[in-house]
């Protein structure tokens, strides 16, 4: 892990004012009592407005550290079912054979960088400055029941809660073990980075449209049904080509896993090309696929003319200030596994989330062209198979991005087993969660975080 850099520290040993003599006590006598009362009152006062000064504060801008003054991030060596999760024997992270199991997950899930291998996604040269502040009490109701986040943290198998607005953290928690130093694995939520990546392509040039078809830009994919398939289309997982993704364990996600990052096959294009079949015309249903998104990854490739995780580097990691050096995992082709395996520290997702929250714009750069963020986290009426109760029974879908349905525009990003950031732009608002759910979609644990994250619009939304 590399060592965060510290902000510098403020002084607060500001000199004091020399002392100087009043001419009450340089001997002289004889002079006006009146006049002599004057200058005592005079010299009460300036007296009066030093002390005053010397107390306040000096100043501070967004970026200037009062670290010696913010609470520290909360840990617990324990959490939900900690036995089961392998707390007696430290939270092992098992090997490429047992990184899935319950009794390994805790592990794997914030060291899968060193089970199996990954591309450096560099930190920036100087961190952003996050200011955490005292955590607020925040409570809500839950089936009946009065909750707060210590009643959450227990009830949950949640490895890194954080809780953002606009620059400041309100909640950073940490379970089983786990630190802000841990590079937690982020599955799923991979695929709005993604996303966001062909936005940055297509502002610069380097794709000329999101209605291209994939083969416009990969020659290998020419006659593939893939190849025939737009962009528009793969971001929004309406391709129409079958791919099964139920974590049987033999399914079709399975195969992408097995010739991607789990090293069983030549990945590159040759672990997307073997879905070849379309069973209904392109952008009328929404079927989840997580082969979609590697497609996208091979068109960045493509486009950028080297690896996606230097591109992200570039275009996103350093201009916002990561903390942290971040991994992305990779095939044997060095493809990255676009669909997941992004392997980062909860405040660098944090970031991410605060980018989107300011629709593409850190701090007065535009990362992102705005219009790019607004349309891939809004459900376009002209494609009601990506609204609510299409591609799940309460969420519509954008560009690899889960949208609320809310009257104001809030989306989220999703992994398997409990990895979410939810990300409010109206109020600047971004919790992330990473987690070790049991099951690798758990819905009824996924909806108490719904309702965490809907009491914290409520509470802090605006």
């Amino acid at each position: 892990m590399s060592r965060r850099l510290g902000p510098a520290q403020v002084r607060t040993d500001a000199k004091r004012p020399l002392a100087r003599k009043s001419p009450e006590n340089e001997g002289s006598t004889g002079r006006d009592p009146e006049k002599r009362l004057a200058r005592q009152r005079v010299w009460a006062l300036a007296l009066l407005v030093c002390v005053v000064a010397c107390a306040s504060p000096a100043p501070t801008t967004r970026d200037t550290s009062i670290t010696g003054e913010e609470p520290p991030p909360r840990f617990a060596a324990g959490g939900a079912d900690a036995e089961e999760f392998g707390a007696s024997a430290g939270y092992p992270k098992g090997d490429r054979a047992t990184f899935w199991d319950i009794g390994s997950v805790v592990g794997s899930h914030s060291h899968l960088d060193e089970i199996f291998p990954g591309r450096l996604i560099h930190k920036a040269a100087v961190p952003s400055r996050l200011v955490r502040v005292a955590e607020p009490r925040i409570t809500w109701t839950f089936h009946g029941a009065h909750l707060t986040l210590d009643d959450h943290l227990t009830r949950n198998p949640t490895t890194g809660l954080l809780i953002a607005r606009g620059d400041r953290i309100l909640v950073e928690r940490y379970q089983y073990g786990r630190t802000d130093r841990h590079r937690f694995t982020s599955w799923s939520m991979a695929k709005t980075v993604t996303a966001v990546l062909i936005g940055v392509a297509i502002d610069e040039g380097r794709i000329r449209s999101v209605d291209d078809p994939a083969a416009a830009y990969v020659p290998e994919l020419v006659g593939t049904e893939y190849g025939r398939t737009s962009l528009r289309h793969l971001l929004q997982m309406s391709s129409g080509v079958p791919f099964s993704e139920t974590y049987s364990g033999n399914d079709d996600v399975m195969r992408l896993f097995s010739d991607t990052f789990l090293l069983q096959g030549a990945g590159g294009v040759g672990a997307v090309t073997s879905f070849n079949e379309r069973v209904r015309p392109a952008g009328t249903k929404f079927s989840y696929a997580s082969v979609e998104t590697q497609v996208l990854g091979l068109v960045l490739r493509a486009v950028t003319g080297r690896p996606v995780a230097a591109y992200l580097e570039e275009k996103i990691w350093a201009p916002i200030g990561a903390e942290a050096d971040a991994t992305w995992l990779i095939d044997n082709s060095g493809q990255e596994a676009m669909f997941c395996c992004l392997n980062a520290v909860l405040r660098d997702y944090a970031r991410f989330g605060l980018l989107l929250a300011h629709d593409g714009n850190w701090r007065g750069r535009q990362l992102i062209p705005a219009a790019w963020v607004r349309d891939a986290t809004t459900v376009r009426t002209d494609q009601p198979h990506l609204g609510p109760g299409g591609p799940a029974p309460s969420f519509g879908y954008g560009y690899q991005t889960w949208i609320l349905p809310d009257e104001r525009r809030m989306f989220f990003f999703w992994g398997a087993r409990g990895q979410r950031i939810y990300v409010d732009p109206q109020g600047k608002l971004v919790m992330v969660n990473t987690a070790v759910h049991k099951l690798p979609v758990d819905i009824p644990r996924l909806r108490e975080m719904d309702v965490l994250w809907s009491a914290l619009v409520r509470q802090f939304g605006g």
